[in-house]
């Protein structure tokens, strides 16, 4: 635990792409990161590369050890995850629980809930590298945030304090919001790809480079159209990269 007031002890279940970053974003505003979860030797390599002398803890340790959780998991074991620590009566009454899913809302951390967690469910609206590059990025994000009224402020201050910009999504809406990032993402993926493909098959070195000024200028002309306020698609840069629209974590954890 945490004796600084205000802030939390955080544990990660998850080393994916999106776990460590946001530890390491909360770790920047002051919070303290007891440890983490992680099973295949990338996620290993991962977590101790970007939460360095954070320790690697099986996932019911995390939970005991945290006064915040946050799960960074693929949406299909989500669920059981948080079925399973609550069979086994690992969740704490007054922790907060947290988890990035873009798919789910809080409905499926009713079993926490019902151990008298606090559930959140907060997206970050970006394509993550799983490298130290995300953490800038997250000054240019949306972070979508579902939660119960009387602790929805807490959402949003811990969306502020990992970088992003907190947007308030109905717990209705979120399979919409979902649809949207998955649509946005595979598309945009789908279009740089086959672009470089044809660029380097006639014989042009760097691909990404040569399409870079074009995507990011058209990507703004695009969504000027629908939105005029502030753009800034710096992120868009790395565009050889094939993203997962969920985050979470390729190394499927």
């Amino acid at each position: 635990m945490n004796d600084k007031p205000g802030r939390l002890g955080v544990g990660i279940i998850g080393a994916g792409h999106v776990g460590p970053i946001l530890g390491a974003a909360l770790a920047g505003a002051g919070h303290a990161i007891v440890g983490i979860s992680a099973i295949s030797q990338a996620s290993r390599d991962r977590a101790e590369a970007i939460l360095p002398l954070v320790p690697i803890l099986t996932v019911p340790e995390v939970v005991e050890r945290s006064e915040l959780v946050i799960i960074a998991v693929p949406d299909a074991h989500l669920a059981r995850l948080v079925q399973g620590l609550a069979a086994t009566n690992t969740w704490q009454p007054g922790q907060i629980v947290l988890h990035t899913s873009a798919r789910f809302g809080t409905a499926v951390l009713a079993p926490a809930q019902a151990a008298g967690a606090i559930p959140l469910a907060i997206h970050p609206a970006m394509s993550f590298t799983g490298t130290s590059l995300d953490l800038a990025r997250l000054a240019d994000s949306y972070f979508a945030v579902t939660a119960p009224g009387p602790v929805l402020p807490i959402g949003q201050a811990l969306a502020v304090e990992m970088g992003g910009e907190p947007l308030i999504i109905a717990e209705a809406d979120r399979a919409s919001y979902a649809e949207a990032i998955q649509i946005a993402t595979a598309f945009s993926t789908s279009i740089v790809e086959q672009a470089t493909r044809l660029l380097a098959g006639i014989g042009l070195e760097h691909p990404g480079a040569i399409l870079g000024p074009l995507l990011r200028s058209a990507m703004e002309n695009a969504l000027g159209r629908t939105s005029p306020e502030r753009l800034d698609l710096a992120g868009f840069d790395e565009i050889e990269q094939r993203q997962h629209p969920f985050d979470d974590d390729r190394s499927r954890e």
